[in-house]
């Protein structure tokens, strides 16, 4: 008998677990940090185009490098790249924090930092999803995923309020440095489990190739499977407007209120509520049999039930219960919509399938955000301001005060961005995905199967 034991590291969905409470204390630092510095860029801006630049700039590059990192999380240890995607967040709220500490931060160097981390942002995505294929048994997908976003919408809840207290006590300083530690504990939770290499696939050996060949490879399967297509286009309809939307928020709220920090982090609460509340539902429920449901009903149900309401409401009740409602759906689409790619790709494949996924859906984010801001700034809000025909329509539903071009806006794109289900249910290959492409254990227990079929 030896005279000592050997320590084993945590795996499966034990380990998923460690990684997703270190995920989950390192998004509530983040959003705390978001908040404060939302706060501090509006009260030196006054202007929505710089909360929407900010956006921009740390959305954009984890989207435009998302085929590359794929391709490298498919080749190097996944473990390895969500513990430098955590360094490169941490790394740049530090600099933040110097920058802040010595009265030299501006606002042009949010939107440095962002990129920054944002473009190894692009490596989180692809590698804990792919990770948690191999250690999440199929049946728990859509719980798996439900329990992300129930931690997305925990700290959605929390933050706004803890980061509004903190800032009264220990100031903006003080919320960036615990964000630090968050991530160093996000850090060592990834550092403390086993997280497997996939099993090789036929398909995934054939795709093997230089660099850019595997870079370009998942544009090449998804075009293929035209109901993956079919389905990611409509979150590129969908995100487009919804960036525009939920950009802005905090600067209509803001701006109706008088700068109101109490009102802005209640309502931000309340998006997290039903976050929360949402991915409770999705962890117990796991979420339709036909995964394709819950994402278009889910982008019809947060658009036309949570968008509109926020833009049409102008007090805090309204707001919340509209803000409540939309982020209700999110866990429904979000986590169907992973189960389903889940479902459909080979392990070994996911890296570089789903950071084009991601490229795809989210490509339109970053337009939709770079034109929320001067759209708010130099056409809807002076619209609306003074006898003008565009306040003399909707000045009796809006107002004509501050913030009331914002909401007119808010209220037209959450209409539109209804549509991306709409599209969906009319296109015979996306409602009906999970029946035309098999499982991709199906394809391997029968050595074949077929990779097109038609929208």
């Amino acid at each position: 008998m030896t005279a000592y034991t050997t320590l084993r590291q945590p795996a499966g969905m034990t380990a998923f677990v460690v990684i997703w409470v270190g995920q989950f204390v390192s998004l509530l630092g983040t959003s705390m940090t978001r908040f404060a510095l939302t706060i501090w860029a509006f009260q030196v801006t006054g202007e929505a185009t710089a909360l929407a630049l900010v956006g921009f700039f740390s959305f954009a590059p984890s989207v435009i490098f998302s085929p590359i990192a794929g391709a490298l999380v498919d080749r190097w240890n996944r473990k390895l790249m969500m513990i430098l995607s955590d360094l490169a967040a941490g790394l740049s709220t530090v600099v933040i924090l110097l920058l802040y500490v010595s009265g030299r931060l501006e606002i042009g160097h949010l939107y440095i930092a962002g990129a920054f981390a944002g473009a190894f942002e692009a490596f989180q995505f692809p590698a804990f999803s792919a990770a948690m294929s191999v250690m999440v048994p199929k049946t728990h997908y859509g719980r798996a995923n439900g329990l992300v976003s129930l931690a997305d919408s925990a700290t959605t809840i929390v933050a706004p309020v803890l980061a509004g207290i903190l800032l009264t006590v220990i100031g903006v300083g003080g919320v960036m440095t615990i964000d630090v530690v968050t991530f160093v504990l996000a850090v060592a939770a990834v550092l403390l489990v086993a997280v497997p290499a996939p099993a090789r696939s036929l398909e995934g050996a054939a795709a093997r190739g230089n660099l850019w060949t595997e870079s370009i490879y998942g544009f090449r399967y998804i075009w293929q499977r035209k109901s993956l297509l079919g389905v990611q286009l409509t979150f590129t309809i969908s995100n487009f407007f919804d960036a525009i939307g939920m950009i802005l928020i905090a600067p209509m709220i803001l701006a109706r209120t008088g700068n109101n920090e109490l009102v802005l982090g209640t309502v931000q609460s309340a998006l997290g509520v039903g976050g929360l509340v949402g991915g409770l539902v999705m962890a117990g429920w796991g979420g339709p049999r036909r995964r394709i449901h819950g994402v278009l009903l889910g982008f019809i149900g947060s658009n036309l039930l949570g968008m509109t309401p926020l833009g049409l409401g102008q007090g805090v009740v309204l707001w919340s219960i509209a803000a409540f409602v939309m982020f209700f759906f999110l866990p429904l689409i979000n986590s169907s919509n992973q189960a389903l790619w889940q479902a459909k790709v080979a392990p070994d494949l996911q890296g570089r399938v789903f950071a084009t996924r991601r490229l795809i859906a989210q490509i339109s984010g970053p337009l939709g955000m770079l034109i929320a801001g001067p759209l708010a700034d130099r056409v809807f809000e002076p619209a609306m301001q003074g006898d003008t025909r565009l306040s003399a329509i909707f000045g009796p539903i809006f107002g004509a005060g501050p913030g009331a071009g914002m909401a007119l806006l808010i209220v037209i794109v959450g209409v539109l961005g209804a549509t991306a289900g709409l599209v969906g249910y009319a296109v015979r290959g996306i409602r009906q995905v999970d029946t035309l492409l098999p499982d991709h254990d199906a394809v391997t227990a029968f050595g074949h199967a077929s990779s097109q079929n038609s929208i």
